[in-house]
């Protein structure tokens, strides 16, 4: 059976929609880190430079809470207040 051609041709097809899924997967993930480097980047503009730790929290932030920081950066003045905006996240 493994040698027939409808199976190899469903092999191929099954191997061909996994390489495609990965590039996709592989593509969001990098998107999703060029945002986070982006975030960080400009909340050290805005507030100054990041501890270690705060820097490993911000990274821990999903994609969605990402999002929502980029926003809120506009209006930091502070480090207190980049804490502040972390803390009332959870």
């Amino acid at each position: 059976m493994r040698e027939s051609v409808i199976y190899q041709e469903i092999l191929e097809e099954g191997r061909q929609e996994g390489e495609r899924l990965g590039r996709q997967e592989g593509e969001r993930l990098g998107r999703q880190e060029q945002g986070r480097s982006l975030v960080l980047l400009l909340l050290e503009q805005q507030v100054g430079q990041l501890s270690p730790q705060m820097r490993d929290r911000i990274s821990a932030l999903s994609l969605e809470r990402l999002e929502a920081l980029a926003l809120a950066l506009l209006d930091f003045s502070s480090l207190a207040s980049l804490a502040a905006w972390l803390e009332q996240e959870g």
